[in-house]
């Protein structure tokens, strides 16, 4: 069988031992995040993104080599495993390729072969077989096939003789591994993926019209196009097929087939290739080609959506400052809370300021008394229906106020679906579903991590696709996104909520719920170490959690870094040799760079030195960016308002394959393809924009009727 760490170091690129350590590591319960940062010298430093492609590929050699033991073993049952045989199944590196393997030998229904075999037209067919020689002279094949003429099994004449030894040697053909693989690449390299909207839908009457009459190579084609041509097939909008050159196929089946030059027997075995390619092996080719560009489909959209993920999460927050949160409406009003520079909720009330003037006075009076009385510094306005006109009221009230908080649209996709979510109603049992979103909104500005991992991520509107796409392994991924990104940051163990604890390293849901119950219990965290006098959290809870949770303001000053408690000892060595108390971790830091050889162990290498170093600098530092937010222009609130040519700010709210989505203002995102996207080529809108970034963009277009806005944010020079 294969040599799983040999192969990973070949694939990965990276030595034996690095797999190997890496694998112990795993197997022990150690996280992906863990590893990454605190066991680098027992890795060569390897990062977390490629301890995840160890884990992914690990993952699918382990479950290969399982089933090629499940059908080694089926094969010898048979009696029917041959030495070749078994050192093609060993060696194989593809899932499909191991089941062409096995195709030949797999427990078959009742074919037309088997039927045949029940007929006694086996030794035909093997007749046929010895025809098939470069000196073979011979006139007529009926009078052999008519010696297996039997009334009693079915075979009423020599033509359905030959019909019945034709069907057992193309169902050997069609099971051939060698041709399978060969065709199977042959489609993916030169099919063509063609599409059609049915006649039931007048041209410009469906989302899929630019699939109309749309064809793509299989191995060019876009997987948001492959996404959108299967969804449109699945609506019943389009037709879609994998054309390809079936001459092509039947003369490559010949050429590697027929060895005879004699006329009859080439037509029979041409007529035979045929019905093997037609019939037998032309759906599960085209099946097994589609299945794996959609796997390829899926694959690039989960990337896209993990990126997105990643950036929306990383978000640079607000700051931990008392804000005000507004769940726009027009009719219904808008919701208003007050929160605490902790998140806590302070103070609901609901105002009308889009009905008459008296109800816009009295809203007014009562936004400022709330910011006044909470001395509010921050307001979160959700960006849905009414958000610019809420914007340009706050606006309003605003110029009358002496201290003006900052305001700023936040996304509010997902918020109605946490409001009514479990989570949120343990968190709000007495709150109406409105003002538990209005809270949500408001606490995004403060900390977008620490509420958006409340949310479903497939809620949140960064997906390409995302419903398409393959669902078990979109969770695993978005999952695993969440949890880099928390333990990247780091956790406040103090007020971080169960479902943020969730996703540190080592804790469990029900260890997260013993966290929070201790805490409530006997109030806050003062040492890192207290965390093991929480029920459920053993030792190993704690090495793998230890380092991502953070205590401000404690008794050890390096429980608010990122510094793990098993290098504690090392730094308050190197501390005391530098005469300085921990309190100076700047100083230490400082001092230490010149000196880390000194310090260096069996156990702790430069590497952790060098992360040590990173957090004494700064300790407790944010490793997000710097807040930023769009001002979107004045006057600008629906679609009517844009003009072609005009500039205006705006900020990303997904990135898809083939652009980037701009909210500017208008409750519609306009749309900058990847060709507006910079001056220059770009083959990847990842590498231009991100998620919540801010830009500037000029209008190339509106269709108001489509409500589609295209915008660019290139230069304008030709």
């Amino acid at each position: 069988m294969l040599n799983i760490p040999h192969l990973l170091a070949t694939e990965l690129s990276l030595r034996p031992a690095q797999i190997e350590a890496a694998l112990e590591l795993l197997a022990e319960g150690s996280t992906v995040p863990f590893i990454a940062r605190y066991r680098k010298e027992r890795t060569g430093e390897m990062t977390e993104v490629q301890l995840r492609d160890l884990l992914d590929r690990h993952t699918y050699l382990t479950e290969l080599e399982d089933r090629k033991a499940a059908i080694l073993n089926a094969i010898a049952e048979q009696g029917k495993l041959t030495d070749d045989l078994r050192a093609s199944i060993e060696t194989c590196l593809q899932k499909t390729e191991l089941e062409d393997l096995y195709l030949p030998y797999r427990p078959k229904r009742r074919t037309r072969a088997t039927i045949a075999r029940e007929k006694g037209l086996e030794p035909l067919a093997t007749w046929l077989e010895s025809l098939n020689r470069p000196n073979v002279s011979i006139n007529s094949l009926e009078a052999e096939a008519a010696k297996y003429i039997a009334a009693d099994k079915g075979v009423n004449s020599a033509e359905e003789a030959l019909k019945g030894a034709a069907d057992i040697l193309a169902e050997a053909i069609g099971d051939r591994a060698d041709l399978r693989a060969y065709l199977r690449e042959y489609l993916m390299k030169s099919g063509m993926f063609v599409s059609k909207i049915k006649a039931d839908f007048p041209e410009g009457s469906t989302k899929f019209e630019m699939y109309r009459n749309f064809q793509a190579k299989v191995n060019a084609i876009a997987p948001h196009n492959l996404l959108a041509l299967l969804r449109g097939e699945t609506e019943a909008v389009l037709t879609l097929e994998l054309s390809f050159d079936e001459a092509f196929v039947q003369n490559y089946l010949e050429s590697q087939i027929i060895r005879t030059k004699a006329s009859v027997v080439r037509q029979f075995y041409q007529a035979m290739l045929k019905d093997a390619f037609q019939r037998l092996m032309k759906t599960s080719l085209v099946s097994a080609v589609l299945t794996e560009k959609k796997a390829w489909a899926d694959d690039e959209s989960i990337k896209t959506f993990e990126a997105n993920l990643r950036e929306l999460l990383l978000a640079s927050p607000a700051g931990m400052k008392p804000t005000l949160g507004v769940d726009p409406g027009f009719r219904t009003g808008c919701k208003v809370v007050a929160l605490s520079e902790t998140g806590k909720f302070l103070e609901y009330q609901a105002i009308f300021p889009h009905q008459s003037d008296n109800q816009r006075q009295q809203a007014a009076r009562t936004l400022a008394k709330m910011i006044q009385t909470h001395q509010i510094e921050l307001i979160a306005i959700g960006n849905g229906t009414a958000g610019r006109e809420t914007d340009a009221f706050v606006s309003d009230v605003l110029q009358t106020l002496d201290l003006k908080p900052i305001k700023v649209m936040v996304n509010e996709s997902g918020a109605s679906i946490y409001s009514a979510s479990p989570v949120a109603i343990a968190e709000f049992p007495d709150l109406d579903i409105t003002v538990r979103g209005a809270i949500s909104i408001a606490r995004r500005l403060q900390d977008p991590l620490a509420e958006l991992v409340k949310i479903d991520p497939k809620s949140i509107g960064v997906g390409q696709y995302q419903h398409d796409v393959d669902q078990k392994r979109l969770k695993q991924k978005l999952e695993e996104t969440v949890e880099s990104c928390v333990n990247y940051v780091g956790v406040d163990l103090n007020t971080a909520s169960k479902e943020l604890l969730t996703f540190v390293s080592g804790i469990t849901p029900a260890i997260a719920n013993n966290i929070v119950a201790y805490r409530n219990q006997n109030g806050a965290f003062q040492e890192r170490k207290q965390l093991l006098k929480v029920a459920k959290l053993g030792p190993k809870a704690f090495e793998q959690a230890a380092g991502f949770l953070r205590i401000r303001n404690g008794k050890q000053p390096l429980d608010n870094t990122a510094v793990h408690p098993e290098s504690y000892s090392l730094v308050q060595t190197i501390a005391t040799d530098l005469n300085l108390p921990l309190t100076e971790a700047p100083k230490i830091a400082d001092r230490l760079k010149a000196n880390l050889k000194r310090y260096i162990t069996d156990t702790i290498g430069e590497p952790t030195l060098r992360d040590i170093v990173s957090e004494l600098e700064k300790p407790g530092r944010d490793p997000r960016a710097q807040f930023t937010y769009a001002t979107f222009k004045e006057g600008i609130t629906e679609l009517k308002d844009l003009t072609v040519g005009m500039m205006l700010e705006g900020v990303v709210t997904n990135v898809a394959n083939f652009g980037a989505f701009v909210d500017i203002g208008v409750h519609q995102d306009g749309l900058v393809h990847i060709s507006q996207l910079a001056d220059r080529f770009v083959s990847d809108p990842k590498q231009i924009v991100k998620v919540g970034q801010v830009v500037k963009v000029r209008v190339l277009e509106v269709n108001e009727k489509l409500k589609r806005i295209s915008l660019s944010m290139r230069s304008g020079r030709d």
